[in-house]
């Protein structure tokens, strides 16, 4: 059965340094000005009302993954990428239904071929194996390549929004649960501090992109794999001495 090119979620481990990266690059930027400078619009003073970066006493969790696909541009985003890469997958797809092909034909008629027709079979499977594999390989890391952009694009601007409402609502640390125990030090956590939600909620407001249609449970856009499974190997690709 042929797999599907976009799952999920993106790579774990691409989350964390983007997020850990943003996230403090923001959390510094965002909690004064500079002394004996005037403000910059970028970074603005915080208001008296607005407790200073770390100043809060609760601990706060965002499923940062969650947020970014779960906003209304994250689902669009990742949706318009799937629609994108299908002719690749459909390609791919092909790619191995031709090769699945010529390996049955090797396995049930490979010992009724002479020498040369049957030698001639295994360098043509191991020729459309070679280019079927490099093919994967460049679809996976361009699908990849795409979904980061998308994903950071989105967490560089929701970073200060979770900055923002992690200072106004007096949380002093927000831990990300993106991964699960023990892949993350997050041993436990309630769900009354998580804040996955409301930053979701504040950055549709802000970035105006209006919610999709309702196509059934939303899925979550993730690491690419393979459009087609590799075929197995036939037993014996060595043609008879």
């Amino acid at each position: 059965m042929t797999s599907k090119f976009l799952r999920s979620i993106l790579a774990i481990a691409v989350f964390s340094l983007i997020f850990g990266l943003t996230f403090s690059a923001f959390a510094q930027t965002g909690s004064a000005a500079p002394t004996g400078s005037a403000t910059s619009p970028a970074t603005p003073a915080a208001s008296p009302t607005t407790p200073a970066a770390g100043t809060g006493t609760k601990l706060g969790t965002i499923n940062i993954e969650q947020a970014v696909v779960g906003t209304n541009e994250g689902q669009r985003d990742f949706e318009a990428l799937r629609k994108k890469l299908e002719p690749k997958q459909n390609e791919l797809k092909g790619q191995n239904d031709e090769l699945e092909g010529l390996q049955k034909q090797l396995q049930t008629q490979g010992e009724k071929l002479n020498e040369d027709a049957r030698a001639a079979l295994v360098k043509q499977i191991e020729t459309k194996k070679k280019s079927f594999d490099r093919a994967v390989q460049d679809a996976q890391e361009d699908a990849q390549n795409q979904q980061k952009e998308i994903f950071q694009r989105i967490l560089q601007k929701m970073a200060p929004v979770i900055v923002k409402h992690a200072q106004e609502s007096g949380f002093g640390m927000i831990v990300d649960t993106s991964n699960p125990w023990p892949q993350s030090p997050v041993l436990w956590y309630g769900e009354g501090g998580d804040i996955t939600k409301a930053v979701v909620d504040v950055y549709n407001a802000q970035s105006g992109v209006p919610a999709p249609a309702a196509t059934g449970a939303a899925a979550k856009p993730a690491a690419p794999k393979p459009a087609a499974p590799k075929p197995a190997a036939p037993k014996s690709t060595e043609p008879p001495k």
